[in-house]
């Protein structure tokens, strides 16, 4: 017969039995799943021979081979050292360490345009619509307003070459959303870093302008968007819904991730605290968008109308925020052909050899295009019309704009604050 084995409590009990020492297990430091933050590739000298010739931008991203012959271009590489230049040149910098006597004649000229066009926006009210939430027709009148002063404003930073003002005007007039379509988003963000690039490539911004560009003329930008997409309900261009990082922006969270790059104190999970959120948000992009966000959305909580920015937050560091922001700009602003067909190129920012032209394709210019904002777009040999309105990539329901839900709510509701999740 055998016996039976010996019961734990009796092994515990036997000091003949030695058990096995418990040591912390060490993380192999190759086996790590962190990817390398994309790098910023050196910002080119503006190198514009005495003769050039300025053109009017037009599409020319018509087609998925268009948008690959793009992605490997000097030009993309160009876009990209801009934006990554700009966001290094502010880390951990907040936008009160700009002085007013640090600013360039340049960066103090833009700043008052964009005061002028905050006048513009106040002489044209928004339509009376009901109570409807989608894009209001007064944008228009905005809109054409902008255009006739924007001829004045150009020559007031210099640029009195009517090709060269007719080639910085429409990316100036795109930058504010689109006229026919009534709706915003990264792509129209995308067309005021082009119009800055733009004024780089004629040396008129320098190196040392760079943070005076995104922690004054950005943010001035960015708080005028604010008051037109709340007063125009200005729809959301390509937006994703709930699973999207914001209806309207992007470049608030890579700029603003690389202002928090080594933080003291304030941490990714900090965007769940009101206090921080109040305190520091006009110094730092991140946290200010994060508050604007929570404030024109008709529910309380970001893991219910921002999971996606909740579930950032659970990073360990700005560090992988920053990274992440700059492989998500790659890839969902430059890397989408959704968003890149509506790209302009004209001299400044070129296209490259074999690129479709609007001739070749047969497409209207962007702003000639019908109500509703169909477009051609070639995929696969096909021609097909993309509604870039939409859930998603291509082709879906027209999205309200959430900061006209939550205006139209606050005006129902007497001013009161947003409405809890019953299980919250």
């Amino acid at each position: 017969m055998h016996s039976p084995p010996p019961s734990s409590e009796s092994l515990l009990n036997d000091s003949t039995v030695r058990l096995p020492k418990l040591t912390p297990r060490k993380r192999d430091p190759t086996s790590s799943n962190a990817r390398p933050a994309p790098v910023t590739p050196a910002l080119p000298p503006p190198l514009l021979p005495s003769n050039h010739a300025f053109t009017r931008p037009t599409r020319r991203i018509l087609s998925s081979e268009d948008h690959q012959i793009f992605q490997r271009s000097s030009t993309h590489t160009l876009l990209v050292s801009f934006v990554f230049s700009l966001a290094e040149s502010i880390k951990g910098t907040p936008v009160s360490a700009v002085t007013d006597e640090q600013l360039s004649p340049f960066v103090k000229a833009v700043l008052e345009i964009l005061d002028d066009v905050g006048e513009v926006q106040k002489r044209h009210p928004p339509e009376d619509q009901g109570d409807s939430r989608f894009g209001n027709k007064g944008f228009r009148d905005f809109v054409d307003g902008l255009e006739r002063e924007q001829s004045r404003w150009h020559q007031k930073l210099g640029i009195h070459d009517a090709a060269a003002v007719d080639e910085l005007s429409t990316y100036f007039l795109q930058s504010f959303g689109n006229r026919t379509r009534i709706d915003y988003g990264s792509g129209h963000e995308l067309n005021f870093m082009v119009w800055l690039l733009c004024h780089y490539q004629l040396s008129l911004i320098s190196a040392v302008d760079l943070p005076s560009v995104v922690l004054r003329i950005f943010t001035r930008y960015l708080s005028l968007m604010r008051t037109i997409q709340s007063t125009y309900y200005l729809e959301p261009a390509g937006s994703h819904g709930v699973w999207g990082l914001d209806d309207y922006q992007f470049l608030p969270f890579l700029f603003g991730a690389s202002q928090l790059l080594n933080h003291s104190y304030i941490r990714p999970l900090s965007i769940h605290q009101p206090l921080i959120l109040e305190e520091y948000g006009e110094d730092y992009l991140y946290l200010g968008q994060v508050s604007f966000v929570n404030s024109v959305k008709n529910v309380e909580g970001l893991r219910w109308h921002s999971p996606m920015l909740d579930d950032i937050s659970a990073a360990k560091s700005w560090t992988r925020v920053e990274a992440g922001m700059r492989r998500m700009f790659l890839a969902e602003v430059l890397g989408k052909l959704p968003v890149m067909q509506h790209f302009l190129f004209g001299s400044l920012v070129p296209a490259v050899e074999g690129m479709s032209t609007e001739q070749t394709a047969r497409v209207s210019r962007e702003e000639d295009e019908t109500e509703g904002g169909e477009v051609v777009v070639v995929r696969d040999g096909m021609k097909h019309v993309h509604q870039q309105n939409s859930w998603g990539d291509c082709c879906g329901i027209k999205v309200p704009s959430s900061v006209g839900a939550a205006e139209e709510m606050k005006k129902r509701m007497g001013g009161e604050g947003l409405r809890r999740i019953p299980f919250d």
